[in-house]
């Protein structure tokens, strides 16, 4: 694609890069049979060709984003299907953040919008805040019917039946390894998960110190900052990826670090990304570090001898997360495992679409998230499955909301297979187990 960039924009490192990324499109449209949001609504402009037109005549015109430009790319989902798609290598994502980070500073958003944003922006990446905006969206629920909104009705809807109590598991501290220690790995605990669902960082450490690792919970590590990456809030989003990079580095230059490892792929997919998003800021170093050993949860236990398990008389229907098949080019590694632990893996047709999930696009897209969600609820059920798996809370959640089928983390399962309890979502009709590991 041809770009018209003057040299004095060109000094720009954001425009740069997205120069970069518009020169290497070549037109071709590969990339609108995998986008979920041109299927549901056969818009040109909602896909990413169509979005990407879009893009370059703001930024090379310098515009004022207009209503037009901002719908469509808030409509997008950033599952990044296309980027797996294009046969000329676009990085369609740093091209639509920036996107997003332009039309955050340039762009007056109505108010309603404005203060969704905010509010989402306070509560999401703060897990305590988070669990008292569950209690509140739980007890008004009934009066859903009373919003005006889809947005806030689907806001009510996000809470849980159950909200688990907090985990002491996810305090700053170090658990060490029930086997000779191989690798000395952080766990990066997240901030809505912790909210969430406290036993997918329970099983993960219950998991890892059985196969030889220390696992560190970093003091000052919180939340990764793609949920206000994502709304183009950089000065957020940058604030909370400098707190983890300080709380990592200092543990690698202190006892060292093998991995940091993240089991939620949204967030995983951001601090791969750590080093682009501080390239030019005194910290590029310590997050091209970060970055460097940042791993999946499943990247890692390929790594580790996992035990070779029975066959067991259980199907698991695997979802594929959009952040680790498409974000993090990981494809094979959850499945394999949960095949090596003997459990009957199968997979959905079309597994390389989104749920609908998407970070806050459920919350802020409620209508097309929801047609998303049917069709991967109707494509996962059509495998008659005893469970689901997936790697990701935000795909848990959204599926979960639409079936009856128990939705587990890979994890959960895995830690089962090799000695853990047996994970909650499993025990209907008894009191919950909570595991605590000290």
């Amino acid at each position: 694609m041809q770009t018209t960039f003057t040299e004095k924009q060109l000094q720009d490192p954001a425009i740069q890069r997205s120069n970069e990324i518009l020169r290497s499109c070549v037109h071709c449209g590969f990339c609108t049979a995998t986008c979920p949001t041109y299927q549901v609504l056969g818009d040109e402009l909602d896909s990413p060709r169509g979005r990407i037109y879009l893009i370059k005549d703001m930024l090379e015109n310098e515009r004022v984003p207009d209503e037009k430009t901002v719908k469509h790319i808030d409509r997008c989902l950033s599952c990044l299907a296309c980027m797996t798609t294009c046969p000329s290598g676009v990085h369609y994502m740093h091209l639509v953040d920036h996107a997003r980070e332009y039309i955050e500073a340039n762009y007056k958003r109505p108010f309603t919008d404005r203060a969704l944003r905010w509010v989402l922006a306070q509560i999401l990446p703060y897990p305590m805040r988070f669990r008292w905006a569950l209690i509140g969206a739980k007890l008004g629920r009934p009066f859903r019917f009373l919003m005006p909104d889809a947005r806030l009705r689907a806001m009510l809807d996000m809470a849980p039946k159950h909200i688990p109590p907090v985990s002491r598991n996810d305090d700053p501290q170090s658990f060490a390894p029930k086997e000779p220690r191989t690798k000395r790995v952080a766990l990066m605990t997240g901030c809505a998960q912790k909210a969430l669902n406290t036993d997918i960082n329970d099983a993960t450490i219950r998991l890892l110190t059985r196969l030889g690792c220390e696992v560190v919970v970093a003091e000052g590590a919180g939340c990764c900052g793609a949920l206000t990456h994502h709304m183009g809030k950089v000065q957020d989003s940058h604030k909370a990826a400098e707190a983890n990079i300080r709380a990592w580095v200092a543990e690698m230059n202190g006892e060292s670090l093998d991995a940091i490892v993240i089991n939620t792929s949204g967030c995983g997919t951001t601090v791969k990304d750590y080093g682009h998003m501080f390239r030019n800021d005194p910290l590029a170093e310590d997050a091209a570090r970060v970055s460097g050993i940042a791993m999946d949860i499943s990247e890692l236990l390929m790594q580790l001898s996992l035990p070779e398990a029975a066959k067991k008389d259980m199907v698991v229907a695997y979802h594929a997360a959009c952040s680790l098949q498409h974000g993090q080019k990981i494809k094979t590694y959850p499945k394999d495992l949960l095949k090596r632990a003997g459990f009957t893996v199968l997979e959905p047709v079309d597994s390389h679409l989104c749920c609908g999930s998407a970070g806050t696009y459920n919350l802020m897209q409620p209508e097309i998230s929801g047609q998303l969600k049917q069709r991967k609820v109707r494509t996962l059920e059509a495998k008659k499955p005893d469970v689901i798996a997936a790697g990701n809370i935000g795909c848990m959640m959204q599926i979960g909301s639409g079936t009856d089928i128990p939705v587990l983390h890979t994890v959960e399962l895995l830690d089962w297979a090799t000695g853990g309890p047996e994970p909650r979502a499993l025990q209907t009709g008894r009191t919950p187990e909570v595991p605590i590991l000290r």
